[in-house]
């Protein structure tokens, strides 16, 4: 299965559609705002579906990846891509200054710039970077940018943040949009920070949640299977369903799972459909037991801690006077603002980091699965978890 790819037509034509002002309650010129679970294929369908039909629409793409390279300032890899589409688009007569060392260049008419600083974005705002690449390439341009919440990790990527809504603002007109903005999210709290205060970069659009793969994806499976192997006809779908639904919609872990049960070198038999969800379950015990041991092995007032953080999410203050009560409530001891603070520092610093700081202060739980396993607990009443005997 590991060749099984299931397209998603309907969803590129629907961001199309909403780009090209064909759906009337769209809001896509002033960003599009895709949030899914991290592994559920969004990556994968920006890259692989949305991209290629984007670039046969007539587009100049920009791709980012926030977590390609998370040792390096998000700033930084934005005006990379940035920096290597102008270098790529530019007319020849910029190349040809460059080189004849023509220190000034008007390029469209109005922007006046050093051609030796083309392509590093120094000496340019980012705004005016995009402008010249929009006026060189002469079409439109679309800058996706996937895990896009990443960005609040800086105060430049912030910053950098800030200066793509300017660009939007600076270059789309009624009827006229010449940036496109595309950004996805895996951790939603997160994702919301870039929208959600008057003070947020783009304050006033909505995130969307991109669907999760279906019913469809299943049966565009079972499909193949019962196409390679008759002999395991009918392929039992509702089995796969709620085994892909334990792999929390992540099709590699599922395919991966399928992969093995079907595998004809394994001889299948009919029933193969109880190995995958068996697989499935076993998967999830284990991922559920790893959080758990991971909050056990933490002290007191470090277990306090992380509940709190769990427990409130993005409304989390760690040294309010209820915060301070909650700690010491709930730790046995009474605990201090130093102290919290240190834990915090500590929590950050440890490989692989149990807690992430935004460049604003504000703290969140690095893994977003955790929030899930928190909730899932409280609601079956088995929260707090117990260490076994």
């Amino acid at each position: 299965m590991s060749a099984f790819y299931y397209p998603r037509p309907a969803l590129v034509q629907a961001l199309l559609d909403a780009m090209s002002g064909q759906d009337p309650f769209s809001d896509a010129a002033n960003g599009i705002f895709l949030s899914a679970p991290r592994r559920t294929g969004k990556s994968t369908f920006l890259r692989n579906e949305l991209l290629p039909a984007l670039e046969s629409d007539g587009k100049l793409l920009i791709y980012v990846d926030l977590w390609s390279d998370r040792k390096r300032d998000p700033a930084a890899l934005i005006a990379s891509e940035i920096c290597a589409a102008l270098k790529h688009h530019l007319p020849a007569l910029v190349r040809g200054a460059r080189s004849a060392g023509v220190s000034q260049l008007t390029i469209a008419g109005w922007l006046k710039i050093d051609p030796a600083k083309v392509g590093t974005i120094e000496g340019l705002t980012l705004p005016d970077a995009l402008k010249v690449l929009h006026a060189a390439a002469g079409k439109a341009i679309v800058l996706i940018i996937d895990e896009a919440q990443h960005a609040l990790s800086s105060e430049d990527g912030e910053a950098t943040m800030m200066a793509l809504k300017s660009a939007r603002d600076q270059l789309n007109r009624p009827g006229d949009t010449k940036l496109f903005l595309i950004m996805s999210g895996s951790d939603r709290d997160k994702f919301l920070r870039l929208l959600n205060s008057s003070a947020a970069p783009f304050y006033g659009s909505a995130i969307s949640k991109m669907p999760l793969l279906d019913a469809a994806f299943i049966a565009q499976a079972a499909a193949k299977i019962e196409a390679a192997a008759p002999h395991l006809m009918p392929v039992n779908r509702d089995k796969l369903e709620r085994a892909f639904a334990r792999f929390g919609h992540r099709p590699q872990a599922f395919l991966a799972a399928l992969s093995e049960a079907a595998n004809a070198l394994h001889q299948p038999s009919p029933g193969f459909e109880d190995e995958v969800l068996h697989a499935a379950e076993r998967q999830s015990a284990e991922e559920e037991q790893g959080m758990a041991n991971l909050y056990l092995a933490l002290r007191p007032l470090e277990q306090a801690l992380v509940w709190r953080m769990l427990e409130q999410g993005g409304r989390f203050r760690p040294y309010d006077a209820a915060a301070l009560a909650f700690y010491s409530e709930h730790a046995g001891e009474k605990a201090s603002t130093a102290q919290i603070q240190n834990i915090i520092e500590a929590l950050r610093s440890q490989s692989p980091s149990l807690v992430r700081k935004s460049a604003k202060g504000e703290y969140a739980i690095e893994d977003v699965g955790m929030y899930e396993w928190f909730q899932r607990l409280v609601a079956a009443g088995a929260w707090p978890p117990m260490a076994e005997n």
